[in-house]
Order: structure tokens, then C-alpha cells, then sequence
């Protein structure tokens, strides 16, 4: 099974900080305490108050566009279509909240499996871009969407995956969250997005020969998921495994065409390999 959209948007993103880490040879950084959300009141209101936010920052054009396309989605009788064009405005902002927030609206206008799916999983891939005050409201707009998607289909194993990644990473209880993906394990343990969610973890709480077993499974059930690579090369380190550290920066070097990475890799390769 191949990964999915949301755990593309993370690996984007943690690509890029494996880089920056082993070039700035210095350790992962260590969790920051999560701040409650200083959005006032329930979820929605929450998200409401993100979303003002968000408009007061545009320009005089891009407000004047925004409040055309808002204006489109309580007259347009193709709401799908209308929310669509709202959303996609906001994704070419950069503004992945926001566009999550539209595409929860549409799940509502349409209460389907995969409109839900798709909002729980922009406001989930959105806590990765967040300011850390927004990331527990994120979190649980993402829950509370993946719940209603299981409540249509309770057989939709990527959703039920997401939820249980969203208990771990940003609610009070991890636990619970650890209990669904072990669920899910025991009849899917071939599912990619399952494992990287479990290396991730064991990755963020430093877990190095954990963190390493679950990418070694990633690339024996996606064997083109290169970025797997570069945790490994990462966990190695922290493990003060320098030769295993090379082989698999060296195996990722194999396999990309981004010839920036590549530059940046090889001179960190030779640098680790000039080092007694």
C-alpha cells in the first residue's frame, strides 16, 4: 500500500530537517511542551478565529477574491465545485488550516466517507506547518473528522491509522492512540502509513533501534520510499553507528535525482568519512 497524501505533506517536511540535522551534526530537538490553543471557545469557534486571522493578513486583491469565492459558495448551486475553488485559493496561499477549515465545511454540505477522510486529513497534515499554539485545535478538528469518517465507514483502515497518530501526537491520552495502531497491526502490518507512523514515534522519543526496524519494514514493503533512507542514516548517528550512517545516506544518494540534496549529501558523506 502506498503512502498516503497526508504522510507525503509530513515527509516533506521531515526530509528536509533529517538534512538540516545531519549537516548541522547536532541531535533531534526535544519535544517542546504543547501549549493549549489561545483560540477562545469549542472547536469551531477555534477555527473560526484562526480563520479571521488568516484573511486580516491578505492584501487589498486577495481579500477582494476571497470574498467573491465565499460569496460563490452560499449562492453556486455546484457546491462541491465552489468549495473547491475556495480551497485550492488558500492551498496556492500557503495557508493549509484555513484550507482544511473549507474543506470541512464542504464534508458538511456533502457528509460523504471521502470528503470527511479529506478534511481530517488537510487539518492533520496542517499541525506540521502550525504555530505550536494552533496544534491541539488542529489535532482535534483532524480527530473529530476522522471519526465521522469512520462513523460511515468503520472498515476504512487509513482513517482509523490517522486517528489513532492524532490520539499519540496531540491529545492526553497517546495511549489510546498506541491501542488503535496495534489494532489495525494485527490484520495490516504490511500498511506503510501504519509503519511510518510507528518509526516516527519511536524516531520523536528517541527510540533509535526501534525508529530503525520500522523504516527497514517501510522500504520492504515500498522499496521506492527513499526517504526512509535518510531516518535511517539519522537513527544510526544517534546511535553513534558511523559506517551504517554512511551505507544508507550512500543508498539514498543511489536513488535520488535531486541533484541539490545529492551535493549537500555526498559533502556530508565525505566530511563523516574524513572523521576518525
Amino acid at each position: 500500500m502506498s503512502v498516503n497524501k497526508t504522510q507525503i505533506a509530513v515527509i516533506a517536511g521531515s526530509v528536509v530537517l533529517i538534512v538540516l540535522l545531519l549537516f548541522a551534526n547536532t541531535d533531534l530537538p526535544k519535544k517542546e511542551e504543547v501549549k493549549m490553543s489561545e483560540h477562545p471557545g469549542p472547536n469551531g469557534a477555534g477555527m473560526l478565529t484562526l480563520v479571521e486571522s488568516a484573511k486580516a493578513s491578505l492584501t487589498v486583491s486577495q481579500k477582494k477574491e476571497m470574498d467573491k469565492l465565499d460569496e460563490a459558495v452560499k449562492s453556486s448551486p455546484d457546491k462541491k465545485k465552489a468549495f473547491e475553488n475556495i480551497i485550492n485559493q488558500w492551498d496556492s496561499l500557503r495557508q493549509p488550516a484555513v484550507a482544511a477549515h473549507y474543506m470541512e465545511e464542504a464534508a458538511k454540505a456533502s457528509p460523504n466517507e471521502k470528503n470527511w477522510s479529506e478534511a481530517g486529513n488537510r487539518y492533520y497534515a496542517a499541525t506540521r506547518f502550525a504555530k505550536e499554539p494552533d496544534k491541539p485545535l488542529l489535532y482535534s478538528k483532524a480527530m473529530e473528522c476522522f471519526e465521522k469518517t469512520l462513523e460511515l465507514n468503520p472498515k476504512n483502515v487509513e482513517a482509523k491509522i490517522n486517528l489513532g497518530a492524532c490520539y499519540v501526537e496531540g491529545s492526553a491520552e497517546p495511549m489510546k492512540g498506541i491501542g488503535m495502531l496495534r489494532e489495525v497491526e494485527k490484520t495490516d502490518s504490511n500498511n506503510v502509513n501504519l509503519q511510518l507512523n510507528f518509526a516516527f514515534f519511536s524516531e520523536k522519543s528517541r527510540q533509535w533501534d526501534r525508529a530503525i526496524k520500522r523504516f527497514q519494514k517501510v522500504l520492504v514493503i515500498q522499496p521506492d520510499f527513499i526517504e526512509a533512507y535518510l531516518h535511517l542514516a539519522d537513527a544510526y548517528q544517534q546511535k553513534g553507528d558511523k559506517a551504517k550512517s554512511i551505507e544508507s545516506l550512500e543508498a539514498y544518494l543511489s536513488k535520488t535525482d535531486d541533484v541539490t540534496v545529492k551535493a549537500e549529501i555526498q559533502d556530508y558523506i565525505n566530511k563523516l568519512k574524513s572523521e576518525k
